[in-house]
């Protein structure tokens, strides 16, 4: 289910994860405290400054986050990390006064989610759109099953990094909303390739779901090629390929007029 916002923000309210599979092997969150000169502090869980984001009001009194936000949630660690078990019903709380926004999280431990639940969840806060990570078979059929089976108002399916080929059609029915893909980036990134990729956008275009080419990764491998491509390139040529498919519109089969990346 795309989301209309005026504005994307990005809230963490804690930082630090640890790895729990093969996508989390290059994670950019590690990357960037190295950069930093902080590698050690990539898997110590700590709440962040931001953490009352949400609900924090300027002099005026009204919120500082504006009505109608897109909000990207928890993106330097997993809004499921069993460290931060103790500072998520405080954001649950926020996130159910702010019915004005919409967020979304995405996580590699979607099989926490029944414990991690708010006692008023029901069927899923509208305001709430949930991403699962799945990047290579294993994970896709471990983690897809038990995500349909949740009361989730609004998924998604993350396939970044994508690892193999995959078959998702299975899983994509009407409870599913939209398909990301991506190749993986940073130092020593592992191949992404395009052919992967047109496959999951054909199956999202038959089963009526949308699906997004959201970045390259930087090394993508094309009609038997390989390039390199850098970070600040990953996104626009994925855009210039022009596979992003928006499900309902007239046409549902892949007659798209493919862009050529300017690999």
């Amino acid at each position: 289910m795309p989301v209309t916002a005026k504005e994307i923000r990005s809230w963490n309210p804690w930082h630090g994860c640890t790895r729990v599979s093969p996508g989390c092997l290059h994670c950019y969150v590690y990357r960037r405290d190295e950069a930093f000169g902080s590698p050690g502090a990539s898997s110590l869980c700590r709440r962040t400054a931001d953490f009352g984001l949400p609900v924090r009001r300027g002099r005026g009194g009204g919120y500082s986050l504006p009505s109608g936000s897109l909000v990207y949630t928890c993106f330097t660690s997993d809004f499921l990390l069993t460290d931060a078990d103790v500072w998520r019903p405080e954001c649950w709380r926020m996130i159910r006064e702010r019915q004005d926004c919409d967020f979304v999280f995405f996580t590699k431990r979607i099989e926490r989610l029944p414990e991690c639940l708010p006692p008023d969840w029901g069927d899923g806060y509208e305001n709430v759109r949930i991403g699962c990570t799945v990047e290579n078979r294993d994970r896709a059929d471990f983690r897809l099953p038990i995500f349909r089976s949740l009361p989730i108002k609004h998924r998604l399916i993350v396939a970044e990094p994508l690892l193999e080929r995959l078959d998702l059609s299975p899983y994509l029915d009407g409870l599913i909303g939209e398909v990301s893909a991506g190749g993986e980036s940073g130092d020593g990134a592992r191949p992404c390739d395009y052919s992967w990729i047109l496959d999951l956008r054909d199956q999202c275009v038959r089963a009526g779901v949308s699906f997004t080419f959201h970045q390259t990764g930087a090394r993508f491998v094309k009609d038997g090629r390989t390039y390199m491509i850098r970070r600040g390139l990953q996104h626009g040529q994925a855009a210039r390929a022009g596979l992003d498919f928006r499900a309902g519109d007239d046409e549902k089969e892949p007659s798209f007029v493919e862009k050529r990346p300017s690999f």
